[in-house]
């Protein structure tokens, strides 16, 4: 949690108390339902938590601003993101059913009122939002294929509406499509980190 606090450090007390419940509430429930690798557990701050609130680093969410989490798996980076946004409001979708069930409980857990979750796929979510965030869950362009439905064109926040995707590796060649729609974020800017060494916050406009 000391992880956390180094780089964010105007959270309130209900926002730090709800990130540091994190950590037993993932142990409980990773315990009976596997969504976080076992080895991962122990690192969730760093790999899981910290990497989700990249995000955070690039956007900060206007109050009433909407965004769907495609692939949530365990709740990332939709639940780090709902803590630090309490005004925004988290669409958190899986199409594993067993991957919700822990992301409800966690979410219910920690009073978040602005999480939903819901067990479906991407493709059958007929709402439109400001973003869609995401953990890699796929290659870049066929996500931007399964989610460009669900943008919305009004903007209200500072960056432009679209995608906000967290990736590692190499993967100039799946954006370079997309030209002057893509903004790369190095995490390396934010977190000194190794784990980061490779990770890239990509926002594209929808």
């Amino acid at each position: 949690m000391e992880l956390i606090l180094k780089y964010f450090k105007d959270l309130s007390e209900e926002q730090t108390n709800q990130l540091t419940q994190l950590k037993d509430l993932y142990k409980e429930w990773n315990d009976k339902i596997n969504v976080i690798s076992r080895k991962d557990i122990d690192s969730l701050y760093l790999h899981h938590v910290l990497h989700s609130l990249a995000i955070a680093k690039v956007i900060q969410f206007t109050p009433g601003s909407n965004v769907l989490d495609v692939g949530t798996g365990g709740g990332f980076p939709g639940i780090p993101l709902a803590i630090l946004f309490p005004e925004t409001n988290f669409h958190l979708v899986d199409s594993i059913g067993k991957k919700i069930k822990v992301v409800t409980e966690v979410a219910n857990a920690l009073g978040l009122k602005n999480v939903k979750a819901e067990h479906t796929r991407v493709q059958q979510v007929k709402t439109k939002y400001d973003f869609i965030v995401s953990r890699a869950v796929t290659a870049f362009p066929a996500f931007v294929n399964m989610v460009k439905k669900n943008c919305k064109s009004e903007n209200k926040n500072a960056l432009p509406n679209g995608i906000i995707y967290i990736k590692g590796g190499d993967f100039e060649a799946e954006i370079k499509p997309y030209g002057k729609k893509i903004s790369l974020y190095n995490c390396t800017d934010f977190f000194t980190e190794d784990f980061f060494e490779t990770k890239k916050v990509v926002h594209m406009t929808l």
